[in-house]
């Protein structure tokens, strides 16, 4: 979910940005508290099935606009295991295709994931870590000889606290520029609750990569907060910015995609 010069073809999650709520037991068990917590432990099922729907000022994916500055439509399914274990979709309304080429029609991004994410203990610290791969469709109709966006990465990601740092690698061109397998994008992000109005601090910066394509490498930063609003809604805003190369990231109808935009969302999960 980039996007590219608009000869050839484009595509996060994801950055994918969802709010995940997960619910506790409020039930108590005779005994002592801890006799209750386990029992309540035992009863809980290992399987956790969640989905969520959102509703963007714009579509924005590594910095990029997917939606060319008109609002977005997203929202997803996931299973996860307590074992660490999970499998997920996530979709959204997009453009960026079109607006590459007045030929193609792929109003919809669909992106499909499974992984394993868990902790390890280093160096007498508990350690976050994922791995997975991501799969991103875009189905429609495209021209003879149009180099389709379809991308396959493979992820890894680990943090301490609030801090995460995740390396995706393309195993597959990447979102439609020719000759461009193994390129890759490097994430560092913060999430950092502030413990005032239910609010979280939220900051990224991501290198993209892309091989043998001249000037199509890229930086792109991110700024915003969260506030949980209960009930399983999320809002969110941010400022996203770029230092992507204009002659690359214009689109057809003239527009720079990695222009600097202020950015809000809000999210139900179910």
């Amino acid at each position: 979910m980039t996007a590219l010069r608009f000869n050839v073809s484009h595509a996060c999650l994801a950055t994918l940005s969802c709010a995940t709520l997960l619910a506790t037991p409020a039930a108590f068990a005779q005994g002592t508290p801890d006799a209750a917590a386990a029992a309540a432990s035992a009863d809980a099922s290992p399987h956790t099935f969640t989905a969520n729907v959102t509703l963007a000022s714009e579509y924005r994916y590594r910095g990029l606009m997917q939606s060319n500055r008109r609002p977005a439509i997203q929202g997803g399914f996931d299973y996860t295991h307590s074992s660490g274990l999970y499998v997920g979709n996530w979709n959204s309304s997009i453009s960026w295709l079109g607006d590459s080429n007045a030929k193609v029609s792929a109003p919809i991004e669909m992106d499909f994931y499974g992984g394993f994410k868990n902790t390890i203990m280093l160096g007498g610290l508990e350690w976050n870590y994922d791995v997975g791969v991501l799969e991103y469709y875009y189905p429609g109709d495209y021209p003879a000889g149009y180099t389709r966006p379809y991308t396959t990465e493979l992820y890894g990601g680990i943090g301490y606290g609030p801090v995460f740092l995740k390396y995706s690698h393309a195993v597959t061109n990447l979102f439609g520029f020719n000759d461009s397998k193994n390129s890759y994008y490097v994430d560092l992000s913060a999430n950092v609750p502030l413990n005032v109005w239910d609010l979280t601090l939220n900051a990224h910066v991501g290198y993209q990569k892309v091989r043998n394509v001249t000037d199509a490498s890229y930086t792109d930063w991110k700024l915003g907060l969260t506030k949980d609003l209960g009930k399983g809604f999320a809002l969110a805003i941010a400022y996203i910015d770029t230092n992507a190369n204009k002659s690359v990231y214009t689109n057809v109808p003239g527009r720079y995609i990695g222009k600097a935009a202020a950015f809000a969302s809000l999210t139900k999960t179910f």
